[in-house]
């Protein structure tokens, strides 16, 4: 039998929808659900240390985000323009895939002015192509040096916060919309499972014995894109780039052969993981591009526990989380979610699947 997108729709109360992040990190709430038992508890995010013991294993993806809104305005009629950036295609002649709302007004030629607070143009862009209805491809004009260039685009951009969080960007969220171990830069959203994690927590977890293991996956739209074919095998993800460097394989089969827990750390660690699986069922390390798209029925081979967030109805996450913990018990977690208030999506409680 196919599996239909219609299966992951559930009516979700605008107010679940978390506007603001816990007020610290690892206090947010967090739902153990047992695949083994069909048991849920319910927790608090920082009490996860009890779930693990020593050389267990916690993939995080350690992409960073990078400033990826920015506003300006056409030439010649000064018509307002939103730009999201996707991500670069070419450093040397500065070209870029974005999206620019609104998307009727752009056409290949137009130029497109960047200012300051104080309305002094900081950078140009040219549109150069038409890819989609919403996409296009913009070079940006500018002189001066890459590190100069990276410095004027943090300048101007804004927090890529997901516009369902139905607010504008507040200083607040240039750090809590960000994990602490992000390091490599390239994501237009937080991998969000990875913001409960403390300094605090981080530390208690290494005292416990707990092993990190870190890869990269820069987060496009495509993660949160729409699905809109009903048979879910005739869905294609947008390709986002991902890293696994040796040093992670090596912690995570260690784990394995050990029988030890082995868990990713949000649905983007999952599908970086399960992109890069040997013949032997191992993970190995790998670069590249990834499109995989991962629904029910699904044989998961590296983890075999995982953390994430509260996701949408019909989201290709959900859609994952349901892969990994079997569809009925993660609906039936979601209802319990619902009943119990849990907060959802980016700024959102957890979930630990076992």
């Amino acid at each position: 039998m196919r599996t239909k997108l219609s299966q992951f729709s559930f009516e979700l109360p605008e107010n679940l929808i978390a506007k603001y992040p816990a007020k610290n990190r690892d206090e947010s709430r967090l739902m153990v659900v047992r695949r083994d038992t069909g048991a849920i508890e319910h927790h608090v995010f920082k009490d996860i240390i009890n779930f693990f013991d020593e050389s267990d294993v916690m993939i995080f993806n350690n992409t960073k985000v990078f400033p990826a809104r920015l506003y300006g305005r056409k030439e010649k009629t000064g018509a307002k323009i939103e730009v999201f950036l996707l991500r670069e295609l070419n450093k040397e002649s500065r070209l870029w895939d974005v999206l620019v709302d609104p998307a009727r007004k752009i056409r290949v030629g137009n130029k497109l002015y960047f200012s300051d607070e104080h309305d002094n143009d900081i950078l140009v862009a040219e549109v150069v192509d038409n890819t989609t209805s919403r996409g296009r491809t913009i070079r940006f004009l500018y002189d001066g040096s890459e590190d100069e260039f990276q410095k004027e685009l943090n300048q101007l951009g804004n927090t890529p916060l997901p516009k369902s969080i139905g607010r504008p960007v507040e200083d607040i969220d240039k750090e809590r919309f960000q994990t602490i171990f992000a390091k490599e830069i390239g994501a237009v959203a937080a991998p969000t499972a990875g913001l409960h994690y403390s300094r605090e927590l981080m530390k208690r977890l290494e005292i416990k014995g707990i092993e990190f293991a870190e890869l990269t996956l820069h987060i496009g739209l495509g993660t949160f894109r729409n699905i809109d074919v009903e048979d879910l095998s005739k869905h294609k993800m947008d390709a986002e780039y991902f890293r696994i460097p040796a040093r992670c394989t090596e912690i995570v089969n260690k784990a394995k052969d050990n029988k030890n827990r082995v868990c990713a750390v949000g649905t983007t660690a999952m599908r970086a993981i399960e992109t890069a699986v040997s013949a032997e069922y191992l993970l190995k390390p790998a670069e590249g591009w990834t499109n995989k798209f991962i629904y029910p029925p699904y044989e998961f081979s590296i983890a075999n526990c995982m953390v994430s967030n509260f996701h949408l109805p019909k989201s290709s996450l959900l859609i994952m989380v349901c892969a990994f913990g079997g569809y009925e018990l993660i609906m039936e977690a979601y209802n319990q979610a619902i009943k119990e208030d849990y907060r959802f999506f980016s700024y959102g409680d957890a979930m630990l699947i076992l």
